[in-house]
């Protein structure tokens, strides 16, 4: 797992450093080297490991299995994926948007469309010019929306998300409608499911009220 993005299972099993291995023994976690070790002595903890299995009568082994056919997508959404691939970001726009039509609950296209949205603006941006501005002006909605948009492009969603929400709290009116749309969208983005989105969703309610 990667650490950076998973904070969460990094803390549960107190990885301090990377690479961190922990093995799963009978439901019980089992540290075994948080530091770069040679492969000779990987494989001496290996078999450490399997004799100390063995003595807490965990002796089963599981057979491979062939990796899963690959999921076919709905035409819409391939058609969607092989513009994107062309690097025709409209005509994705447009695939998405035919597949809502037909299907409004099409969740997947929905984040799909969100992330093609987050694209389109970011295509478009000088990022130094943009991080310049938002540095010089902590205020400039524009500014502060476009490098919460560089933020999530480039996995920096917390960073975004704090920025945002701070803005939320501190402006009226129309500014804070469109800070808050730009979260909202940013949300579809990350996706719903996502930690980091459920914790941010609820600060902006409780901003907003």
């Amino acid at each position: 797992m990667d650490a950076s993005t998973e904070q969460q299972i990094a803390q549960v099993f107190q990885a301090q450093t990377v690479p961190t291995v922990v093995a799963m023994l009978g439901g019980q976690a089992v540290p075994l080297v948080n530091s770069t070790v040679p492969a000779e002595q990987m494989r001496q903890l290996l078999d450490e490991l399997l004799t100390l299995a063995a003595q807490n009568g965990v002796t089963g082994t599981a057979e491979p299995t062939a990796p899963a056919a690959p999921k076919e997508l709905p035409p819409l959404h391939q058609e969607a994926l092989d513009k994107l691939e062309a690097g025709d970001l409209d005509g994705a726009e447009a695939s998405y948007n035919k597949a809502l039509a037909e299907n409004p609950g099409d969740k997947d296209a929905k984040l799909a469309l969100a992330q093609v949205h987050l694209l389109q603006r970011v295509s478009a941006m000088d990022a130094t010019a943009v991080r310049q501005a938002a540095a010089d002006d902590p205020q400039n909605i524009q500014a502060a929306l476009d490098v919460a948009d560089l933020d999530v492009s480039g996995g920096h969603v917390e960073d975004a998300f704090r920025r945002l929400l701070n803005l939320v709290r501190t402006t009226f009116g129309d500014d804070k409608d469109r800070v808050r749309e730009r979260l909202v969208d940013l949300f579809d983005v990350v996706g719903s499911e996502d930690p980091r989105v459920t914790a941010a969703r609820g600060q902006l309610m409780r901003a907003l009220f």
